[in-house]
C-alpha cells in the first residue's frame, strides 16, 4: 500500500496543495492563483474565505488522484506575517487579512521606534516594521469596533495563515501555531517561545487571542468534518514558509543557508541552537522547534523578487506571462546594459536596508532603452537585492563566509537569473531538482512528526542537486556594477523622506 503526505503550500499571490510519496516524489499537485488587494497606497490586504475556498479547492483536485485513505499526514506551510481576525464559533473574517507587504503601520512603527525599537529588538529578534504582524492586529483592533468588542467577549480570536488553515481542517476545533510562525508576530520572546506580556499589553492584544505556540513537528490536530478527506488524518506539522524552505532545502545544521525566489526573496541561514544578533540589518528568527529543541536562524527579506517579473507583465505589459523574462533579457548583454537599473523596491526596502516608505526607480533611461533592457534590470535589481543580504550576512558571520547557497522557489526555474545571482554575489548557487522546497519541508515535518521517518537523517539521501552556476562575472566589471547600485539605493532612500 502506497503511503502519502499531502503538503499545503498557502503563499501570497496562490495556493498550492502537493502529494508526495515517502521517497518525497511529487505524485500530484494542483495550484490556484490567489490575488491580494490594494484598497489604498501602500496597503496589501487578502480575503481570508477566499484563501480558504481556494485551499479547498486544490486539496479537493489533488487528493483525486489518489485514495485519500492512504494519507498519513498533512504538512502546512504558509506566508507568514499575514494575519486577520475572525469568529472563534465559525471563522468568518470580521475583515480581509492584512497580508506581510502592507505598509499602513509605518507611522505606528515609528511613534514607537525610539523608546521601544532595541527591546523589541532584543525580545523578538526582530525590527520595529509593519511587515510584522504586531501593528497589524493593534490596527485591526483599534478600526473595526466589533471586531474588538468580541475578542474582548471571547468570540473573536486573531490567526496567521498557518493556524487559521488548522482551525478550519480541525472543525473550528483547535487554534494553535508552530514556533517559527508566531517568532514573526512581534509578540514572541524567541529565548522562551512564549507571548511577551510587555509587548502584548503595548499593542493591546491578549495572549488568549493568539494561538496556542506548540513544536513543528507536533501533532497539532486531527481532520474533521471535510467532505473529501477521511476524519482523523493527523496536521503534524506547520512551518513558515521561509523555515519549510530550509528545512526542505535539508540545511539541518548551523551554517548551511537557502535563497528562496517566491514573491519576495528571502535568505535564511541556520544557526543551530545559537541566537545570532546582526549588526548588519538582518534578523534573528526560530529556525524550527523540533521535539523541544529550537534552532534560531538569521534571515533577511527582500520584499519584492518574483512580484517584481509580475509587475513588469501585469502593469507594464512587457510580458505576456512570467517565464517569458528569460528569452527577452537575453535580448541584451551585459555589456549592452549601459546604466539601466531597476530598483523593485515597490512594497518598501526590506533588509538590509529598512525604508517601508521607499518606492521603485528605474534609471539610466536613453532613447535607445528597450524592452529588453527593462526585463534585464528587472533579473539585475532582484540579484542586487538578493546580494545585498547575502553581503549582510556575511558581514555577521565575519570570517565563516557563505561559499554556497541553494535556491528554490518558482523564479529559481530561470537560468539567466540564477547565473546572475552567481555573479552578483561570487557565490556558487545550487538548485535542486525539486523546487517546491517550501512544501516538502512541510511534508518532511509532518512525515517526522506521525514517524513515517525516525529521524532527519534519514531524509538527506533524497535531496538530489540539479544544477550549479558558479560565478563568471570579472571583479572590475562587478564592483562597477555595484557602486552603480549603491548610488542607485541612495537616491531611493532620499525620495522616500
Amino acid at each position: 500500500m502506497s503511503k502519502f503526505i499531502l503538503a499545503i503550500d498557502q503563499g501570497t499571490t496562490a495556493t498550492t496543495a502537493i502529494i508526495f510519496d515517502t521517497q518525497l516524489n511529487v505524485v500530484a499537485k494542483e495550484s490556484v492563483e490567489i490575488l491580494p488587494t490594494y484598497p489604498k497606497y501602500g496597503w496589501v490586504e487578502v480575503d481570508l474565505q477566499e484563501i480558504w475556498t481556494k485551499t479547498l479547492s486544490t486539496i479537493e483536485k489533488v487528493c483525486k488522484k489518489i485514495d485519500v485513505k492512504n494519507i498519513q499526514a498533512i504538512g502546512i506551510t504558509n506566508q507568514r506575517e499575514t494575519v486577520g481576525g475572525f469568529s472563534k464559533k465559525t471563522g468568518v473574517p470580521y475583515a480581509k487579512a492584512i497580508v506581510w507587504q502592507c505598509r499602513r503601520t509605518t507611522e505606528r512603527c515609528k511613534e514607537l521606534n525610539i523608546d521601544w525599537s532595541n527591546i523589541i529588538k532584543q525580545k523578538t529578534g526582530l525590527v520595529l516594521d509593519p511587515y510584522f504582524s504586531a501593528t497589524k492586529i493593534e490596527w485591526l483592533l483599534k478600526n473595526n469596533p466589533s471586531l474588538l468588542k468580541d475578542a474582548q467577549n471571547g468570540e473573536a480570536i486573531f490567526s496567521t495563515i498557518d493556524s487559521y488553515l488548522l482551525f478550519m481542517l480541525s472543525g473550528k476545533k483547535i487554534h494553535a501555531t508552530d514556533t517559527s510562525n508566531a517568532s514573526r508576530t512581534m509578540l514572541v520572546d524567541i529565548k522562551t517561545n512564549t507571548y511577551d506580556k510587555e509587548l502584548l499589553d503595548l499593542f493591546g492584544i491578549r495572549e488568549e487571542w493568539m494561538p496556542k505556540i506548540m513544536d513543528s513537528n507536533s501533532v497539532f490536530a486531527h481532520t474533521l468534518g471535510l467532505s473529501f478527506l477521511p476524519d482523523g488524518i493527523p496536521i503534524s506539522g506547520i512551518l513558515g514558509d521561509q523555515q519549510a524552505a530550509l528545512f526542505g532545502q535539508q540545511c539541518f545544521s548551523s551554517g548551511e543557508s537557502k535563497l528562496t525566489f517566491g514573491t519576495g526573496s528571502f535568505l535564511v541561514l541556520n544557526t543551530g541552537e545559537k541566537i545570532v544578533r546582526s549588526n548588519a540589518g538582518l534578523i534573528s528568527t526560530v529556525a524550527w522547534t523540533f521535539s523541544g529543541k529550537t534552532n534560531y536562524a538569521l534571515e533577511g527579506s527582500c520584499f519584492v523578487s518574483g512580484a517584481a517579473v509580475q509587475f513588469i507583465r501585469d502593469n507594464l505589459g512587457l510580458i505576456k506571462n512570467s517565464p517569458e523574462i528569460e528569452a527577452l533579457a537575453l535580448g541584451v548583454n551585459d555589456e549592452e546594459m549601459g546604466d539601466v537599473l531597476f530598483v523593485p523596491s515597490l512594497t518598501g526596502l526590506g533588509a538590509p536596508h529598512w525604508e517601508p516608505s521607499a518606492t521603485g526607480i528605474i534609471t539610466g533611461l536613453t532613447r535607445g532603452t528597450t524592452k529588453a533592457h527593462i526585463a534585464r534590470a528587472t533579473l539585475e535589481g532582484i540579484a542586487f537585492q538578493n546580494a545585498d543580504l547575502i553581503s549582510a550576512m556575511n558581514t555577521d558571520l565575519q570570517e565563516k563566509k557563505i561559499y554556497k547557497i541553494r535556491v528554490d522557489g518558482g523564479a529559481s526555474a530561470n537560468n539567466l537569473l540564477m547565473q546572475i545571482q552567481a555573479d552578483f554575489s561570487e557565490t556558487k548557487i545550487e538548485r535542486p531538482e525539486i523546487l517546491e522546497t517550501t512544501a516538502l519541508g512541510a511534508a518532511m515535518m509532518a512525515g517526522l512528526g506521525v514517524n513515517i521517518w525516525q529521524s532527519k537523517e534519514e531524509l538527506k539521501a533524497l535531496l538530489k542537486i540539479d544544477t550549479e552556476f558558479l560565478p563568471k562575472l570579472e571583479k572590475q566589471k562587478l564592483q562597477k556594477k555595484i557602486s552603480k547600485w549603491k548610488k542607485a539605493i541612495e537616491v531611493v532612500k532620499i525620495l522616500s523622506n
